[in-house]
């Protein structure tokens, strides 16, 4: 079954607007644990404009499931991960002045400095992700860094749903393609931005995914249901969908 990982940052979001203690990024995650998430997430970003890095060391303090920790190749936050070891990394670009991540690594731009940080991580027992756009091509330059998985990027398809046609028929071909040569290759392969409760279904349709990490969406819903509903509607459509595919 496709695992959910639920990203949190949006909880530290509203906490930090106000500069205030709550609400606590941990209860959250203890809630999404409660409702059946099997792994949480949360992006340590360099200006820290929600996850503090004391959140992280609580979170991999108090956690039962896999936390997985997003994050730029910055030499600081390499040292973040190596000195709190969590079960995944996962690389991401990162610009100041965007409000959530655009886009996947140009992984042709940058191969010594991601295999460099991935031979570090990899030191400390932390295993790797790269958040990479959907492009059959690029897989091979994945696995030659050093990486374990790859966490497509789902943006263009979200966004292609809502126009449907054949935008949503070349996404989800370019997903299926990249999702197949990874998995050739040996790598794990993950999904994440922009999934919601209406466009997973078509997703799980271009392959067997190991895990959507999704954030938005379910904390967006929690409002009206709260965190433990919210994640149990997720892992219920994913299941019914994995049931009518089979």
């Amino acid at each position: 079954m496709t695992k959910l990982g639920i990203n949190i940052d949006h909880v530290a979001t509203l906490r930090q607007a106000r500069r205030e203690t709550f609400p606590d990024p941990l209860k959250a995650a203890l809630a999404c644990v409660q409702g059946g998430c099997d792994g949480i997430t949360v992006h340590l970003r360099e200006d820290r404009r929600h996850i503090q890095d004391e959140d992280v060391r609580r979170l991999k303090e108090a956690l039962s499931v896999p936390f997985n920790l997003e994050m730029a190749t910055s030499d600081e936050i390499i040292a973040i991960a190596r000195q709190v070891k969590p079960s995944w990394t996962c690389l991401v670009p990162e610009k100041r002045e965007e409000l959530t991540t655009e886009g996947g690594l140009n992984l042709k731009g940058q191969p010594k400095r991601l295999a460099e940080t991935i031979t570090k991580l990899h030191q400390a027992g932390i295993r790797v992700s790269l958040f990479i756009e959907p492009d059959a091509k690029t897989m091979s330059l994945a696995k030659d860094v050093g990486s374990d998985a790859v966490e497509l990027h789902t943006g263009a398809y979200a966004r292609a749903f809502l126009r449907g046609g054949s935008e949503l028929k070349e996404e989800m071909s370019r997903i299926q393609s990249s999702a197949a040569e990874a998995t050739r290759l040996g790598l794990i392969v993950n999904a994440g931005h922009g999934i919601d409760y209406d466009n997973v279904e078509r997703l799980m349709e271009c392959a067997d995914f190991h895990e959507f990490n999704i954030g938005f969406a379910i904390v967006a819903r929690a409002v009206f249901v709260g965190l433990e509903t919210a994640v149990r509607e997720m892992k219920k459509k994913i299941a019914r969908t994995l049931c009518a595919g089979s």
